[in-house]
């Protein structure tokens, strides 16, 4: 490999269909390009992502949207030095997708092919953004996955805690359901909460009581339910001011629970941080950003979050991953299968559930 490596990363473990370039030079990383296709407007009638429907969207997007990252960076495939693809975990007919598009483009020009777990690209992203040292503590929080990892390497992941059920984007796109509000629910249900009071319905803090890292959230959203049919039963509907009151409730209710196992997991680290970070959609949320912030604060460590574009699904922090990987040493390989669960903590036991958005890892 050269001192500059140059890598195209190709990701569409769940319904963003994305490709990106990025550089590694002397001066540091660059994003040459990002391009994300998302299927919001696919989705949108069934409640949440139908894996059918997302795995025939990939397999016509993928060809187009390599060619739109290659065009913006303003390079062709000969300048690349390697491809980076999500091989999981992820839905896996868009995962096979991805992987074949990548096989196929690293056979046809003789590139390195470097499977990349999602779960990895997330989990590194804040050494493509700040350039961090390990070892840090990542909240990796979205609509499929919520678990505390501690990063100590490239390759080096320690998993102190997750959901045994439903992940909170998860959590936030069924809330938006029984609400009547528009997918994807996370910004849906934090543009009704932003003008809702907090204090008036209080749900419960699951596993808050127990010691340890792990969460809950599926009782939180039945909580929601039991509350939204008790105003029906009581006022034959509700009103806006109802639905504002019941998602600023429901948010308020994530946030401290995050925030309290985020407080717990800093305390489990043999040793401070350099840092707690946190990825995924869910992390765009400001309401739960400004929780963990304080946290942060509190605990003394420094807080990192990504820029939002690089928070949900993105191939940028796919390439990213295979020039870490690339850089410690790890060996591209074309000897690797899709796979729909693929922990990063292979030494920890598998979390409880599998939510609509994927496999819990």
């Amino acid at each position: 490999m050269s001192r500059t490596l140059t890598l195209l990363g190709i990701e569409s473990s769940c319904d963003d269909t994305a490709a990106a370039i990025v550089r590694l030079g002397s001066a540091g990383p660059e994003i040459l390009s990002s391009q994300v296709l998302g299927q919001t407007a696919l989705h949108g009638a069934y409640g949440g992502v139908v894996p059918e429907i997302a795995a025939r969207a990939h397999a016509e997007r993928l060809d187009g949207v390599v060619d739109e990252a290659l065009a913006v960076a303003g390079i062709s495939l000969d300048q690349i030095d390697a491809i980076a693809v999500t091989a999981g975990p992820g839905l896996i007919g868009g995962v096979l997708s991805g992987v074949m598009l990548a096989r196929g483009l690293a056979a046809a020009k003789g590139l390195p092919l470097m499977p990349v777990n999602h779960l990895a690209g997330h989990a590194l992203t804040p050494r493509l953004t700040d350039g961090i040292a390990f070892p840090y503590l990542m909240l990796l929080v979205s609509g499929g996955h919520c678990q505390f990892l501690l990063v100590e390497g490239v390759d080096r992941f320690m998993r102190l805690g997750g959901t045994i059920d439903d992940a909170p984007g998860e959590a936030f796109d069924k809330t938006a359901k029984l609400l009547g509000l528009p997918q994807p629910g996370g910004p849906s249900v934090e543009a009704e909460a932003a003008l809702g009071d907090p204090a008036r319905f209080h749900f419960p803090r699951p596993l808050l009581d127990r010691e340890g890292c792990d969460m809950s959230f599926s009782g939180l959203k039945t909580a929601l339910l039991r509350a939204r049919d008790a105003l029906v039963a009581e006022k034959g509907g509700l009103t806006v001011q109802d639905r504002r009151d019941l998602c600023a409730g429901f948010q308020t209710a994530v946030a401290d629970v995050l925030a309290k196992k985020t407080s717990r997991a800093i305390e489990v680290v043999a040793g401070r941080p350099t840092a707690l970070a946190v990825a995924g959609g869910v992390a765009a949320n400001r309401a739960i950003r400004g929780a963990l912030e304080a946290v942060a604060a509190r605990a003394g460590v420094p807080f990192l979050a990504p820029p939002l574009r690089l928070c949900t699904d993105n191939a940028a922090m796919i390439a990213w991953a295979g020039i870490e990987r690339l850089r410690a040493g790890l060996s591209p390989t074309t000897d690797f299968v899709a796979r729909p669960r693929w922990p990063l903590d292979e030494r920890a036991p598998s979390l409880l559930g599998s939510g609509k958005k994927g496999a819990k890892a």
